[in-house]
């Protein structure tokens, strides 16, 4: 075995492989979540612009009123498409240039779809524009979430990469209120004024990063351990002698070392099939984790939560009980961004674990009950009044659905919302990190897109008018993320990366919470160092 750990420290203390949080290290944890705004804003900005009337003329044609089916779905869509693409491309770029210059560039990229959608005067360049800023989201939602999980100090870990999630919130909530503010404008203003705020985010996110170290373990990766060194430094506020940051150090250097000699990468497509390599059956293998990672971002999407705010507001209103369709949207984004926080606390004090069993259980017991409501006495149950518009019969049950909606997205966005990204950057072994998490990440924009075209079928009048019944699905599927994470997810909560991954080989997700380190990567690494130069010089 290579002996770069060797030469770093000792035998090292499980209990002291970390120094203790700082403010600065809560700093640039924290701005680098501020990516989960492009994520938020451009989701929501859209549907906003899309009922522009100065918009729907420019795409449509001078008198239309509305956006044809097929121009709607493409122009909301081809975003999704555009980060599937992005994050795939993403992994690796960050594994060839760094996961800090790939979020640069993520964010340069988005700046040009950004002025190629303010400067539309027709349907091409707001679908190309939306592409190409696409491709930059999908940049910066991969390797944000690589990139916060390797500098995160392992104690505030899941706190700070949840901060990820709040901001995607914080996004959507301010795309509500620029389109409400906007809406009512007869120049191109409408939608111009949209697309062009997101120009903030680009120039905000970008510029900071060039303030910000470079990931110690992409060094590490690279084999260029002084300048992993000096990184760790200054995350940690240590000085590079610091006893803490050897210790570290060296259990990321040994770590990777036992890695790379375990499956040694030979080129390009072998590091991209090790990322598939080993059993489905062994909990520690790269294939099962790759395929936890990419399963529980479909899981988060199949919790139904885009159903909530993409389709919502026109289907509750269609009831005649909501009559500002900004209102209910304001009140359910208003519960998705207070709710979030309290994964802050919760994710480390409760743990990933628990967090998503509980929160799944909770979502299902919501969407259940808005579906048996709807179908005894809520929405489904409408009559049409003398001036020809329909009203719900019961309009207290229909207020109760909505409570419950409501309650819903308090239980994703405090525990599914952040867990899911929390978990996928903790669980992937430093050869294929960038990878994988670029794989789980498109597998969340796929399901996103998936979701997003189907749910107009499932609940249009003149397609599977399933009303209230739609509920029924997402409260089935929410029981299948119940399940899931049951019997799949594993305790990761105060563990080094480097810890997890062990965890992971040792136990099952079902006692994973139990597991403890007993020895380091670090010190196995010396202690089979001396024993090959006691066996060869006893041989001597």
């Amino acid at each position: 075995m290579p002996g770069g750990a060797v030469g770093l420290v000792g035998p090292v203390d499980v209990n002291r492989v970390e120094a203790p949080v700082t403010v600065k290290a809560y700093l640039l944890c924290a701005f680098a979540a501020f990516g989960g705004v492009f994520f938020g804003y451009d989701s929501g900005y859209i549907n906003g612009v899309t009922g522009s009337s100065v918009f729907i003329e420019l795409i449509e044609g001078p008198g239309a009123t509305k956006l044809t089916g097929a121009h709607n779905s493409l122009i909301t869509s081809i975003l999704s498409a555009g980060t599937f693409f992005g994050a795939l491309i993403a992994g690796d770029c960050a594994d060839w240039f760094g996961r800090r210059p790939t979020i640069i560039v993520g964010c340069v990229i988005y700046t040009i779809g950004c002025i190629l959608q303010a400067a539309s005067h027709g349907l091409s360049l707001i679908v190309g524009g939306r592409l190409v800023a696409g491709v930059g989201v999908g940049f910066v939602s991969a390797i944000i979430i690589l990139y916060m999980s390797e500098i995160c100090p392992r104690k505030v870990r899941g706190a700070l990469v949840s901060g990820y999630q709040f901001c995607i919130t914080i996004g959507l909530l301010v795309a509500s209120c620029v389109t409400y503010a906007t809406e009512n404008r007869t120049d191109t203003g409408s939608y111009r004024i949209p697309i062009s705020i997101q120009f903030a985010w680009g120039l905000i996110l970008g510029i900071g990063l060039f303030l910000l170290p470079e990931s110690p373990r992409y060094f590490v990766k690279r084999e260029e351990i002084d300048k992993a060194r000096g990184v760790l430094s200054r995350l940690r506020g240590q000085p590079p002698n610091s006893e803490y940051i050897e210790a570290e150090l060296s259990e990321i250097v040994a770590n990777a070392e036992y890695e790379r000699e375990a499956v040694p990468v030979t080129g390009y497509f072998s590091s991209w099939m090790l990322c598939f390599s080993g059993s489905l059956w062994v909990a520690g293998s790269n294939l099962r984790r790759t395929v936890l990672g990419t399963s529980l971002q479909m899981m988060q999407q199949w919790t139904g939560v885009n159903f909530i705010f993409y389709f919502s507001t026109p289907f509750l209103q269609s009831t005649g009980a909501i009559p500002n369709a900004f209102l209910i949207s304001l009140i359910f984004t208003l519960v998705n961004v207070f709710s979030t926080p309290i994964s802050f606390w919760a994710i480390e004090r409760v743990g990933r674990r628990p967090l998503l069993i509980w929160g799944a259980f909770g979502m299902l017991v919501c969407q259940f009950l808005v579906a048996s409501i709807g179908v005894t006495i809520g929405f489904n149950k409408t009559h049409v009044d003398a001036a020809g518009n329909t009203i719900a019969n019961n309009i207290p049950a229909v207020n109760a659905q909505i409570t419950f909606i409501a309650i819903y997205i308090f239980f994703f966005a405090s525990t599914w919302g952040p867990g899911a990204w929390v978990v996928i950057g903790e669980i992937f072994p430093l050869p294929i990190r960038s990878r994988g998490v670029a794989l789980s990440t498109a597998s969340n924009w796929l399901w996103n897109t998936i979701i997003a075209v189907i749910a107009p079928y499932m609940v249009n009048p003149d397609a599977g008018n399933l009303r209230s019944s739609v509920f029924f699905i997402w409260g089935s599927l929410c029981t299948c993320a119940f399940v899931y994470a049951y019997f799949l997810i594993s305790e990761t909560k105060g563990l080094t990366l480097e810890q997890v991954d062990r965890m992971l080989q040792e136990t099952t997700p079902r006692t994973s919470a139990g597991w403890r380190p007993k020895t380091t990567y670090a010190r196995e690494t010396v202690e089979e160092h001396y024993e090959e130069k006691s066996k060869y010089g006893s041989a001597a």
